[in-house]
């Protein structure tokens, strides 16, 4: 069974990514803070971590870095990490916050299954990548 890890402060957006993911073969946690990641990624060991781009006091740039940072130091499983961006233009700081992979919100499921597959896969998925909703998939 695939484990998903939300990281999100908006209920809608919870619903949203349950309606898409939830199902006998995936279970979603949510944590509801960008500052507890690390904490609930190292307690859980999600297969995937998905974070919110505006997350409270420390957003999905910040929570990506401090994910990927602790892999450097062997603290964490590598597990890849999709942000969910709130517009295209965002597209710069995902590429700089070391995401493996980004959709643009709204999402809808079919598009955030592909992704999440694409990423478990070890594939990049990334839209908006440079010009318009692309996406750029290895493979």
């Amino acid at each position: 069974m695939t484990h998903v890890l939300l990281a999100t402060d908006a209920d809608w957006l919870f619903d949203d990514v349950d309606a898409a993911l939830g199902g006998p073969d995936m279970t979603l946690s949510r944590i509801h803070a960008g500052a507890d990641v690390l904490g609930a990624a190292v307690e859980l060991a999600p297969d995937l971590i998905l974070l919110d781009l505006q997350i409270g006091n420390m957003g999905g740039m910040a929570a990506s870095l401090a994910i990927k940072e602790d892999l450097d130091h062997d603290g964490l499983a590598a597990t890849p990490v999709m942000i969910l961006l709130d517009r295209a233009d965002d597209v710069f700081l995902a590429r700089r916050s070391e995401a493996d992979g980004w959709l643009v919100k709204p999402t809808d499921p079919i598009r955030l299954r592909r992704g999440v597959s694409e990423l478990l896969a070890g594939r990049p998925y990334r839209e908006g990548w440079d010009e318009g909703d692309v996406t750029e998939s290895a493979g």
